[in-house]
């Protein structure tokens, strides 16, 4: 999406909007190496918080990393209003993790 954005949106966008692109892209980074995380450690624990965190993240992704690409696209403005669920949903997946962490202890 950082490419896509450098690259083929450059010419459409202004700098606010470039701004929003890449906000979106460095929370899309970083929690997809979160979930990339979740993924590797839960591999031989069944814990159900490990499912929590994983689809907290990818709720993130979705939700706040999805309506701030849609911002920068043009979306209505109203749109900003799912940002904060998606929010949520990262702090949730971090909480989950740092549980999910403690309870399988040192390895």
């Amino acid at each position: 999406m950082g490419a896509f954005g450098a690259h083929a949106l450059r010419e459409q966008f202004d700098a606010s909007s470039m701004q929003v692109w890449h906000t979106a892209v460095e929370y899309q980074f970083w929690h997809v190496l979160a979930l990339f995380a979740v993924v590797v450690l839960a591999r031989d624990c069944v814990l159900p918080v490990w499912r929590i965190a994983a689809l907290s993240f990818i709720a993130g992704i979705i939700l706040f990393c999805g309506s701030l690409y849609a911002l920068a696209l043009g979306a209505p403005a109203v749109t900003g209003m799912i940002t904060p669920l998606g929010g949520l949903c990262f702090i949730v997946g971090w909480v989950a993790l740092a549980v999910a962490i403690v309870r399988i202890g040192p390895r």
